[in-house]
């Protein structure tokens, strides 16, 4: 169980990368580094791109029919920059069998999409941990401190990081921005203070997916990661409306103990 909590509740990509992540992440002290990052670039968004401001998407887990619990993912902008924010609380049972409440917030360049911090507060079963993660671009290192809240012990990693990444909620986002037409393919490089993860997503078909938010004619796009220790060890599913708001209604992951699905329960607009 020590990362049921992970897989359940945050969103998108992280369902399939950050348990892998957190296990891959490197011991390093500090003024250390590992380097090896994939070549992949992120493509910046059209000039005429709009992004889902104050649209905040309430998604449903469910874990083999049982609630698992609810997420929430907001975009709004801050400043000069976008601000992604994500919520995750367990419920029924799995509330009981390892309790989760993580706060998420990253900001991001509107201009390139790429990120350029990262804050976590994760209380996950006993563990509870802040995390700040910086991509320092000038000199290409993503910059990890941690706190483990329950011990005290603290944590510093720097690792290589190319030109422009992406972390792994504001991923979603960016996917959603591209042109999600049958066929095409992107990869793009993904990173939660570890080693730099290159993701693989294909647009496979269009299908018309039911939710309790409605019934929508979607274009179901695959992401999985195709580079280092993560290669194959990971791979979702998400439907996006097949519109020009990409909005991500229905998320799955295929486990080993089960199937995870997000439903989109609503959108709260400002």
């Amino acid at each position: 169980m020590a990362y049921f909590g992970k897989f359940v509740f945050i969103p998108l990509f992280s369902i399939a990368l950050i348990p892998h992540l957190a296990m891959q992440t490197p011991h390093t002290q500090a003024g250390t580094s590992v380097s090896a990052y994939p070549a992949t670039q992120m493509v910046p968004p059209p000039p005429n791109y709009r992004f889902p401001n104050g649209q905040s998407y309430v998604y449903g887990v469910e874990w083999h029919l049982f609630n698992a619990g609810t997420a929430t993912v907001k975009m709004e902008p801050a400043g000069a920059e976008q601000k992604v924010t994500a919520i995750a609380d367990s419920a029924g049972v799995v509330n009981v069998l390892y309790s989760v409440h993580d706060r998420f917030e990253a900001r991001f360049n509107p201009r390139t999409f790429c990120s350029l911090t990262v804050v976590k507060h994760s209380e996950e079963g006993s563990r509870k941990r802040d995390t700040q993660i910086r991509f320092q671009y000038s000199n290409k290192k993503s910059v990890l401190d941690e706190k483990n809240l329950k011990t005290g012990e603290v944590k510093h990693a720097e690792n290589d990081i190319p030109s422009c990444v992406t972390d792994v909620v504001t991923g979603f986002y960016y996917l959603a921005s591209l042109p999600l037409q049958t066929g095409n393919s992107y990869s793009f490089p993904v990173n939660d203070g570890g080693k730099t993860a290159e993701v693989l997503a294909r647009v496979e078909a269009r299908e018309r997916v039911k939710t309790p938010a409605g019934t929508f004619q979607t274009v179901r796009v695959t992401a999985e990661p195709i580079s280092g220790p993560l290669k194959g060890k990971a791979k979702i599913a998400v439907w996006f409306t097949d519109d020009s708001n990409h909005t991500p209604v229905q998320m799955r992951s295929k486990l080993g103990w089960g199937a995870l699905i997000f439903r989109l329960q609503r959108i709260d607009k400002q």
